[in-house]
């Protein structure tokens, strides 16, 4: 997908809206504390980051769009906001920083990765011991969502069971998902209705 290109015109009320019922599903399933150190993967223009930074020590937003970032990187020297920071990177093929996380969560990115499995181990590999992963993704659907983004390749959702067991064989203990949005999307037209899912795991030692 043309994210660089989308970039300026990413924060449409609807994504806000939506994100602040994911970052407020999150400070739900997972314990937030001051002393956190966390992680956003696919960070886009920092949406649901924008509504923890308040309630965690600092957060690094990662993501593989430049003008994403710059985006971000904007509304932190708007927000004048100490604890964020944001970077140009894909932890897959680029030096990572080199850092452990006590979470790093993920909003509607997991189906634009195609080896779900690598990116997991990345994740595990990348979390301080009894720290968190928390991922928001769409239930498995039957292609509608994404038929008309050029160039999409990615997944069409997932199914819970399926992820859960993949997380589980990746290290990941204390694994649980449970669906808490519903929504609809206007395409050509036509009202696509949609809901999405949330999965956690913790990486115990």
């Amino acid at each position: 997908m043309r994210f660089d290109e989308l970039a300026k015109s990413w924060d449409t009320e609807e994504r806000a809206k939506r994100a602040k019922i994911v970052a407020e599903e999150i400070r739900k399933s997972v314990p937030l504390s001051k002393e956190d150190t966390t992680m956003e993967f696919g960070c886009g223009t920092g949406l649901v980051s924008f509504n923890l930074y308040e309630y965690i020590k600092s957060i690094t937003l990662i993501d593989s769009s430049k003008n994403m970032v710059e985006v971000v990187n904007s509304k932190i020297e708007q927000f004048n906001t100490s604890n964020l920071k944001a970077f140009n990177l894909d932890i897959m093929t680029e030096d990572s920083l080199n850092e452990k996380y006590d979470l790093i969560y993920s909003s509607m990115v997991l189906h634009h990765i195609k080896d779900i499995k690598a990116i997991s181990e990345k994740f595990y590999s990348m979390i301080n011991p009894s720290g968190y992963l928390c991922i928001v993704d769409l239930n498995e659907e039957d292609g509608s969502f994404h038929k008309n983004e050029i160039g999409f390749d990615g997944h069409n959702g997932f199914n819970q069971q399926q992820l859960k067991a993949l997380l589980e064989e990746c290290g990941f203990s204390e694994v649980e998902a449970h669906t808490f949005y519903y929504d609809n999307k206007k395409i050509d037209e036509e009202l696509i209705e949609y809901s999405l899912f949330l999965i956690k795991g913790r990486k115990i030692n």
